[in-house]
Formats: C-alpha cells, sequence, structure tokens
C-alpha cells in the first residue's frame, strides 16, 4: 500500500496566535500534530519543538549506527520503538527547554503521531493529551486514541458518571502533555491498515467544534480529494465559532497497483 496525505493549520476564530503545529515525512511513514500550549507565545515554540524533535530522531535513526536515547523495549516492534522514543526525546527537549529559559517557562504541548510501517501494512499511532487520532473505514468512524483528560480520568476510577456530573467536572483539562515532567508516559496502539482507510490526526480545535458524525459527514462529501477535505473541515469548525487553533492532517491508505492506473 501507499499513504496520500493533505495537512492544514489554521488559527481560527478567536486566537491571534497559532499554537499547533504539524509535520508529514513522506520518506519515513511519519506525521505527527501538536498543539502547544503555554501563553506568551510559549505554545507555538512548544509544538514547534515537538514536531521538530520527532522528525530529527527518525532523520537520526535511520542511519544503523545511530545511537537511541531510551532503553528498547522488547515487548514492541521496532516501529513502535522508534515512535515511541522520538516522542519521549521531544518531551525532553521541551522540559529542559522550559527549564533554562524564563520566557517559556511552564510551556507544553500534546502530540498525536501516526507511524506507517509498509512490511507489515500497519499504522502506529502515539499520542499524548487530546489531540486525536481517528480511522474511517467503509462509512464508519471509530477513534483509536482516548484523550488523557480530568472527565476522562474520573471515568476509569469512579462509576459512570451521570450527564449532569459529567458536565459538572471541568471541561478541556488535560491530565499529561510533553513537556510537564522529565518523563513521559506515551499510550501507543496500532491498526491493521486496509486500502481506503482514512487517518485522521487533529487537534481538540476541530473536536471541540465537530462531532464524530459531523467529521464522517464531510468525509464521504469528499472521498477523492484529501486538499478539499482538510479545507472543508477547518471551514466547518470555524463556521461552529472556531474558538480554539485547527489542525488537520489526513492519511489515506491506496492500493499500490490501484495507484498506478
Amino acid at each position: 500500500m501507499l499513504l496520500q496525505y493533505a495537512g492544514r493549520t489554521d488559527v481560527g476564530q478567536k486566537r491571534s496566535v497559532n499554537e499547533d503545529a504539524f509535520c508529514a515525512v513522506d520518506t519515513y511513514g511519519l506525521y505527527v500534530v501538536a498543539d502547544g500550549m503555554g501563553g506568551h507565545r510559549a505554545g507555538d515554540v512548544a509544538s514547534k519543538l515537538a514536531t521538530d524533535s520527532i522528525r530529527d530522531f527518525f532523520e537520526a535513526t535511520a542511519r544503523e549506527d545511530a545511537t537511541w536515547p531510551f532503553d528498547f523495549d522488547p515487548n514492541l516492534s521496532v516501529s513502535q520503538n522508534r515512535l515511541m522514543s522520538a516522542i519521549k526525546l521531544a518531551n525532553r527537549r521541551i522540559f529542559d527547554a522550559s527549564a533554562q529559559r524564563k520566557d517559556v517557562q511552564g510551556m507544553g504541548t500534546t502530540v498525536v503521531g501516526a507511524l506507517f510501517s509498509p512490511s507489515d501494512g500497519r499504522m502506529y499511532i502515539a499520542h499524548v493529551g487530546d489531540s486525536r487520532a481517528y480511522r474511517i473505514r467503509e462509512g464508519a468512524i471509530e477513534a483509536l486514541t482516548r484523550d488523557h483528560s480530568l472527565v476522562n480520568d474520573y471515568l476509569l476510577v469512579m462509576p459512570p458518571l451521570t450527564e449532569s456530573q459529567r458536565r459538572d467536572l471541568p471541561q478541556n483539562v488535560i491530565t499529561r502533555a510533553l513537556g510537564m515532567q522529565e518523563s513521559v508516559v506515551v499510550d501507543i496502539c496500532d491498526d491493521q491498515s486496509k486500502p481506503g482507510d482514512l487517518y485522521v490526526l487533529c487537534t481538540d480545535g476541530l473536536t471541540n467544534m465537530l462531532s464524530d458524525e459531523a467529521i464522517l459527514r464531510l468525509a464521504k462529501r469528499y472521498p477523492d480529494d484529501l486538499d478539499a477535505l482538510t479545507t472543508a473541515l477547518i471551514d466547518e469548525a470555524n463556521r461552529e465559532g472556531g474558538d480554539d487553533n485547527i489542525t488537520v492532517l489526513l492519511c489515506r491508505c491506496v492500493d499500490e497497483d490501484a495507484s498506478e492506473a
């Protein structure tokens, strides 16, 4: 299979600075979205540092004699170890920069990354925070990540909350991000990809404005044009209020023979 991708970021309707960042490195099948926080332009520093660090790590480890900064986990594949190590290294660099520079103290960022492995046709997804990954397959949308948020943490340790109780909890409070501590726990999963699968990586500027059903509806409207779909998703989020920066990065699996034809 081959991957086609398209990405776009937008400042939204309410913010003056875009603190989101994304990168796509087709050579490695690597796609990353980050949503910075911290104010005073520190958020955009954190998100760019995250995407740059992850990309730089993949470039550095392309050499066989490369040294990895973290122990290799034998329970994970090489691809999973590589993606997790890249994110952990980004966390360390953001944490160190925050400690050394007063102008960016307290900065942090969420991150969601996807790594496609052509050898086994799997998509590896790793994330920290509330930037999300979805898969759209055969007319259905499925979330592949679970937000590291206060609401979700409550749901893990308490019996099911009523809708009223959930509304009383602080919304959009994340419990995990890069740069907050010297080390970070990265959640990772994998998905066996099929031709036609569409992976959506995005910041909460999209998901706070659009429901999963709305994302799916637009994906069905633009089945063959990823650039048009990224624009449509961002435009729709802005029409719904555009309360935050909005970033969308789309990856679609295409059968290699069909693509050549």
